[in-house]
């Protein structure tokens, strides 16, 4: 896959999600706006992320408004949820010292590497650019 079809896959992915702009420019690919869930925040990031050289290449910023996710006309009662917090991994990041300076125990790195399963199989292995989900 060259790199113009993994900018094309990245784009398409955002496409009906995201309220905003995904053009290249001067040979980078920029994300500008908001999607309504996390989920199709990560949607997004994990298309972003099939481009090799993503980091260089990618200029993201894309929020999440907290959409309700019902069909028009039809209401639920729901108590408000607290928004959902996440940790972009950087480069030199282990979980525990995510997990001391973001729940304030380094052995809480458990409850973040379960939470994070579907991107995860070891606890001692993350990569730059994951985004993981924190309790």
């Amino acid at each position: 896959m060259s790199l113009r079809d993994t900018y094309a896959y990245a784009i398409q992915t955002a496409k009906g999600k995201f309220q905003g702009a995904a053009e290249e420019r001067e040979g980078k690919l920029h994300f500008n706006g908001t999607v309504a869930t996390e989920a199709e925040r990560n949607d997004i990031w994990n298309a972003i992320k099939t481009i090799p050289t993503w980091e260089k290449d990618i200029v993201a910023d894309i929020k999440v408004t907290g959409g309700s996710g019902t069909t028009p006309g039809t209401a639920t009662a729901k108590a408000p949820q607290p928004a959902a917090r996440t940790y972009t991994v950087k480069a030199g990041d282990t979980l525990s010292g995510i997990a001391k300076s973001q729940l304030g125990h380094a052995n809480d790195y458990m409850k973040i590497f379960e939470l994070n399963k579907d991107q995860l199989s070891d606890p001692d292995k993350i990569k730059p650019g994951q985004v993981l989900k924190l309790p």
